[in-house]
């Protein structure tokens, strides 16, 4: 069986972080939204949105410090946003082939993928949207339980204490990009897993 020249190449861990002003996406917005390559610090994305609805949740608005009325009068339309980052994210097919990335997967995934298919008709990651969640991936690569598998702690097990989580979407998709591309190098010892 002949293999296509896609399979050919790497896989690539897009790490995505997003920012929102609520919930769920539709009654509330995505603010911005970062992605990074893990082992690759050269390849990332970051873009602001425009609001979609007039509704938002102040405490979640106040997570990113980013100004929803400046958002309203200069940040891109969603269409415009998502399509920069699908053509982002297919642009990466020249040289291997991604997959999403995320922590939590549900969270960021959930806001990525309506948008995409929302704004742009489709999904760049694939029809479902689904990839790589690092907390589960930690899980299944380390066997510890659920509560040992928070950011922090996987960040803390493999020596990354000095890599800040900001709530900014794309300084926080560097930090999980580094961190993931940390885990696959990683070999847990015996002691991790009980």
């Amino acid at each position: 069986m002949t293999s296509g020249a896609g399979e050919r190449l790497p896989e690539l861990y897009v790490a995505v972080d997003v920012e929102a002003d609520g919930p769920i996406p539709g009654p509330y917005s995505m603010i911005s939204l970062g992605m990074a390559v893990a082992g690759r610090p050269d390849l990332t994305f970051y873009t602001e949105l425009k609001p979609i609805s007039e509704e938002f949740v102040p405490a979640a608005l106040a997570v990113s410090g980013l100004d929803r009325d400046r958002l309203l009068r200069e940040a891109p339309t969603a269409e415009e946003a998502m399509g920069a980052a699908a053509s982002w994210v297919n642009g990466l097919r020249r040289i291997g082939r991604p997959v999403f990335l995320a922590a939590p997967a549900v969270w960021d995934g959930m806001f990525v993928h309506w948008y995409f298919v929302r704004f742009t008709g489709r999904s760049p990651f694939g029809a479902t949207g689904s990839g790589v969640d690092l907390r589960s991936w930690w899980m299944g690569r380390t066997g510890c339980e659920w509560v040992r598998t928070r950011k922090g702690i996987i960040k803390h097990e493999l020596g990354l204490t000095d890599v800040p989580h900001t709530h900014h979407a794309g300084e926080d998709a560097a930090e999980l990009a580094q961190v993931f591309d940390a885990a696959l190098r990683h070999r847990p010892g015996r002691a991790e897993a009980g």
